[in-house]
């Protein structure tokens, strides 16, 4: 699930916010940076929401957002949107049969075992790391 946030940019410092999670924000030193603590901070916004029992606001579609006053505010003093990816630990690892490239496979495992984990917690890392910059 993909969320929208609205970045800003202040005293060379870049923030991410989210307008429909109250509380759930990021900083960085680029606005790529504040997007990729963006993922962090909604994933740790999440599971605190479920840990006390409460479920995750309905997004509004940008659309919606734009029909917001303060967002308007916002985008009109220079905050722009950007897309975050929700990427939850739910504990629960689940079987996957992947085909790859026996050398891909090979570079995989290699790097795997040069940091002392498995194929599967490589891929988990991989995916992990790559997946918001296809947000």
């Amino acid at each position: 699930m993909y969320l929208i946030a609205l970045l800003d940019s202040a005293d060379g410092a870049w923030g991410a916010s989210f307008p429909d999670l109250d509380g759930a924000t990021a900083m960085g030193d680029s606005p790529e940076e504040a997007l990729a603590n963006a993922q962090e901070a909604l994933r740790d916004w999440v599971e605190a929401r479920k840990a006390g029992g409460f479920g995750v606001p309905e997004q509004r579609s940008i659309t919606d957002l734009l029909r917001d006053p303060e967002v308007l505010e916002a985008l009109q003093e220079g905050a722009t949107f950007g897309r975050v990816l929700l990427v939850e630990d739910l504990g629960r690892p689940v079987k996957a049969n992947l085909s790859l490239d026996s050398g891909v496979l090979a570079a995989i495992d290699n790097t795997a075992k040069r940091l002392g984990i498995t194929r599967s917690a490589m891929v988990e890392r991989l995916a992990k790391e790559r997946l918001p910059e296809y947000a």
